[in-house]
This record gives C-alpha cells, sequence and structure tokens, in this order.
C-alpha cells in the first residue's frame, strides 16, 4: 500500500529556514545585533520577518567596554556638594530644634506635675505681671477714648449739617428769619469747637494706642523671649543634672555630661543676658510711659473743660500748646493704622 506524504506548508518552511539561518549556541557573547537586513537570498522565498546582522567583537575594543560599563553620574561628580551640605545643615538644625523642643516641653509639663523645680526671680516677674495689667488698663482706656472721638465725630457732622439747614431755611421764613439765624450761629459756632476737641481727642488716642501697641508690647516681646530662654535654661539644667547623677554609677556617660555641661552654659548665658535686657526696658518703659501720660492727661483734661464751659479762647491755646492740628468734621476719622 503506497503512503502519502504530505508536504509542509509555507509556514513550516519558514521556521525551518529561521532556526537554520539562526547563530549557534556557542557565539561570542561579544556580538553586536545590528539594524542592518541580512543580504537578499534568491532562494529563500520566506515570507517571516528578517533578523538582523550579527558582528563579533574582540573582548578589549573600545566599543565592547562602551556596550557593557556605564557609569551612572552622582552628585558629587555634578558640583553638587555645596547642595548635600545645604541639606546635611538643614537636617542638622531640624533636629537640634526637636531635641529643644522636646525638653523644653517636658519641662513645662514636669513644673505643671510638680515633679521638677523652676528658676524663679520674684521680683523681675512681679513687674512683668504688673506691665502686662498695665498694658490691659492702657487698651481699656484706648477702647472708650477711640468710641468718644467716634461718637463725638458724628455729633460734630450733624451740629455741621443742622447749622447749614437753619441757615437755608432762615433765607426761606421770613417770619422765622432772626430765631433761625440765631441757631445756626450756634451750631456754628459748637461744631468750630467741636472740630478743636476732636483734635484733641485724636491726639490723644493716637498717642495711647502708640504706647500700648508699640512701646509696651516692645518690651513684652523681649519679656517672652526671656520666658522662653528660661524654660530652656531650666530644661537643659535638669538634663545636666540627671546626667551628672547617672555617671556616678556609669562611667560611659562621661561625654555626655560634657556636651550637656556645654549646652547648659550657652543657655544659662542666654538667659542671663535676656534678664538683664527685661530689667533694663522696664525701667525705660515706665519712665517714659509717665512722661508720655502725664502729657496726655493733662492735654485731656484741658480741651474737654474748656469745650464744656464754652472757653473756644482756652481750648485753641490747649492745642497749640501741644501742637495741635484742627480737621474739618467733613474729613473722615483716621483709623487706627494711621494713629
Amino acid at each position: 500500500m503506497s503512503q502519502t506524504v504530505v508536504a509542509p506548508s509555507g509556514m513550516e518552511r519558514s521556521i525551518h529556514e529561521m532556526l537554520k539561518d539562526a547563530p549557534s549556541l556557542n557565539e561570542s557573547e561579544n556580538a553586536v545585533h545590528t539594524g542592518t537586513p541580512p543580504p537578499h537570498n534568491p532562494n529563500n522565498h520566506s515570507s517571516g520577518p528578517s533578523r538582523p546582522a550579527t558582528m563579533n567583537l574582540p573582548a578589549g575594543s573600545p566599543t565592547s567596554q562602551n556596550a557593557t560599563v556605564t557609569t551612572p553620574n552622582t552628585p558629587l561628580s555634578n558640583g553638587d556638594a555645596q547642595t548635600m551640605r545645604s541639606a546635611q545643615s538643614k537636617i542638622e538644625s531640624i533636629r537640634n530644634w526637636s531635641i529643644s523642643t522636646y525638653k523644653c516641653t517636658k519641662q513645662l509639663m514636669y513644673e505643671k506635675l510638680g515633679k521638677t523645680s523652676r528658676t524663679v526671680d520674684s521680683e523681675l516677674e512681679a513687674q512683668i505681671e504688673l506691665l502686662r495689667d498695665t498694658q490691659r488698663k492702657y487698651c481699656n482706656v484706648l477702647r472708650l477714648s477711640r468710641a468718644l472721638a467716634s461718637h463725638f465725630h458724628h455729633v460734630v457732622q450733624t451740629q455741621h449739617a443742622l447749622g447749614e439747614a437753619f441757615s437755608e431755611l432762615a433765607q426761606k421764613s421770613p417770619e422765622l428769619q432772626e430765631e433761625f439765624l440765631y441757631n445756626s450761629e450756634t451750631q456754628r459756632n459748637l461744631t468750630k469747637n467741636g472740630e478743636t476737641l476732636l483734635g484733641a481727642l485724636n491726639f490723644f488716642v493716637s498717642s495711647v494706642n502708640t504706647l500700648c501697641n508699640k512701646t509696651i508690647e516692645d518690651t513684652l516681646l523681649t519679656v517672652r523671649q526671656y520666658e522662653t530662654a528660661r524654660i530652656e535654661y531650666d530644661a537643659y539644667r535638669t538634663d545636666l543634672e540627671a546626667l551628672a547623677q547617672a555617671a556616678k554609677t556609669d562611667a560611659s556617660s562621661a561625654s555626655r555630661v560634657e556636651e550637656a555641661q556645654a549646652s547648659y552654659e550657652q543657655h544659662k548665658q542666654n538667659f542671663e543676658k535676656l534678664r538683664s535686657d527685661v530689667s533694663i526696658k522696664l525701667k525705660f518703659l515706665d519712665e517714659n510711659r509717665i512722661k508720655v501720660m502725664h502729657k496726655q492727661l493733662l492735654l485731656f483734661h484741658n480741651a474737654v473743660s474748656a469745650y464744656f464751659s464754652g472757653n473756644h479762647t482756652a481750648l485753641e491755646a490747649t492745642l497749640k500748646q501741644f501742637n495741635i492740628k484742627v480737621k474739618s468734621p467733613n474729613s473722615s476719622l483716621p483709623s487706627w493704622l494711621e494713629q
């Protein structure tokens, strides 16, 4: 019986020819595959994809070295040493800040719980508390003075408008002309005196505002710095005492004691410097406060007394004494920022 032989299809021939043309397994590992297609073979009727040609390179050739060895760029080779130092400095600053914050927070908690001692300067702290109480009371005077100046500003505006209305009616009402005229004149005089008093009130408000929100606040800023330095000083003092106690039983803590001693001395100097600054500022502030308020209270008293007694001459003399310029009632009241 004859057997039928089935001829391989075109796809099978293509696979066989591709395997036939493939490089051997023991081909050099330095072979470089290029994108150049193999030369055209007339006998090859395969429709499969072409493969790249290969080229064997010596092991020591420059192309081979470049193909196998790559050198990554490091930050130092790119000139980023300064950036790295800056980053390290920031990290160190954050680390020191974190340690200091932890120590200060711990100190505050232990003080509130009564588990540690704190440095107390009774005389200085009494002066600081008195200053804060003085600022609160002066701020209340400032608030009330602003309210008075604002209300009186509207009173003067109303008096000015009323005087103008009386004057207009005097022209249109012959039967009541005389009555309207002397009421108009009265309101104009009150407006003029009110402008003078309003100038004195605004000057008083401006001076008290400067004293409360600039002069006293500047001293209180130094006080807050001093209080922060006190907490840091006590925190590092407590840390040094604990390490010194531990060093008696553990010799390895000697180096840590020296480091803690250096930090303690640094914070002690800062604390004593700020304590001296606060004492000096409190002294000069008290002298300046008495001088400023003596002048402003005299102005306030003389201006208010002269206005309500109807003494226009004394009222003007008071403003000249303090070099105060009078604004018209139609001008807007100066804000606290301008003051």
